[in-house]
């Protein structure tokens, strides 16, 4: 709790004498993403009477994830259509500069960066940070700044923080840490527990069970790996769903799901092997052609094909499967169906 306090006062002081600052998430922001955007726009406003917008790219692709937007009755700004010189403050949660996965304007360096993947190098020059790769979400960071604060928490808020903890915890049982535990135990006491429900069940448009389907008919299954490849889809989020439904195959320890969405490559890695870590092999993939990161059971990475002729392409695909599967499986077997055709 000390070093909450701590941050909390250097926070503090970043913010103070200042009006506006533009919180930015990743591109497709998942629970974390948007309850920690959410928690740090609250903070401002006690702190120091700044206002906040939200701005991301992308989409946000899953029902559960649609379902707490709506929740938290949030005005998502996309970053394109925002003037950056109309802010004074710049921060970023759940992701950092130069990871690829999120569109802060060139230029820009934040000063504020709060997150639990990885420190980046540029990070380390911004005027406030606050990395915890040991944490299993964002928001818990966030959580332990409002009991140092003694700021409430409001209901709304608390149900996206709980959710936050759970969807990327998945219900704590991966990358979880000890102050995640605690976070999301009293939190729990100030939930709405029947939204939480209701977000969980979040509804989804009729085209997503086409893309289940494609994706399971295209699975293929190399001994102890799942490989599918969803093809040209708009909707991001689907290869990080289609990765965690995967895994839950009982013969299987290693997914890739990879897919094309706005000129970008796009993958997504699961794994409960603890030889390996999923970032480290994230990182093997994409080596010299994209970025990519994550946590020990998962990662995600992005290449562009902007400018990439359709054999290049096929080309890119087989090399990213091939560097997939000489990290990963353990003994070489003839590639099956998952689905009998």
């Amino acid at each position: 709790m000390e070093k909450a306090k701590t941050k909390i006062d250097q926070l503090k002081a970043v913010l103070e004498n200042h009006k506006t600052m533009l919180i930015v998430m990743q591109d497709n922001p998942d629970p974390d993403s948007i309850a920690a955007a959410v928690a740090l726009r609250k903070l401002a406003n006690a702190l120091a009477e700044v206002q906040c917008s939200i701005a991301h790219s992308g989409s946000v692709g899953r029902g559960e994830n649609r379902a707490l937007v709506r929740y938290l009755g949030l005005n998502l700004r996309l970053l394109d259509q925002l003037d950056p010189t109309a802010f004074e403050l710049f921060a970023m949660v759940d992701t950092q500069p130069g990871t690829g996965n999120n569109s802060l304007p060139a230029g820009i360096e934040p000063d504020i960066v709060i997150d639990h993947h990885p420190c980046r190098q540029r990070t380390r020059h911004c005027r406030f940070t606050d990395i915890r790769s040991h944490y299993g979400a964002t928001v818990t960071i966030l959580y332990e700044y409002f009991k140092a604060a003694d700021i409430k928490i409001d209901t709304p808020l608390a149900t996206a923080m709980l959710y936050a903890i759970r969807s990327d915890t998945q219900d704590l049982g991966r990358d979880v840490s000890r102050a995640d535990i605690q976070a999301l135990t009293e939190l729990f006491a100030s939930a709405n527990l029947r939204m939480l429900s209701a977000i969980q069940r979040g509804k989804v448009r009729r085209d997503y069970f086409q893309m289940l389907s494609d994706a399971l008919k295209q699975a293929r299954v190399y001994g102890n790996a799942i490989v599918t490849n969803l093809g040209a889809i708009e909707n991001a989020d689907m290869i990080a769903e289609v990765a965690d439904l995967l895994l839950r195959d009982d013969l299987t320890d290693w997914v890739m799901v990879y897919g094309f969405c706005q000129d970008t490559l796009r993958l997504s890695l699961r794994t409960e092997q603890e030889r390996l870590s999923a970032e480290n092999v994230m990182h093997r993939l994409v080596a010299r052609k994209g970025t990519g990161g994550g946590h020990p059971s998962y990662a995600g990475g992005q290449i562009s094909t902007k400018d990439l002729t359709p054999d290049q392409i096929d080309r890119l695909e087989q090399l990213i499967t091939s560097r997939f599967l000489k990290a990963v499986v353990t003994e070489t077997t003839k590639p099956q169906d998952l689905i009998r055709r």
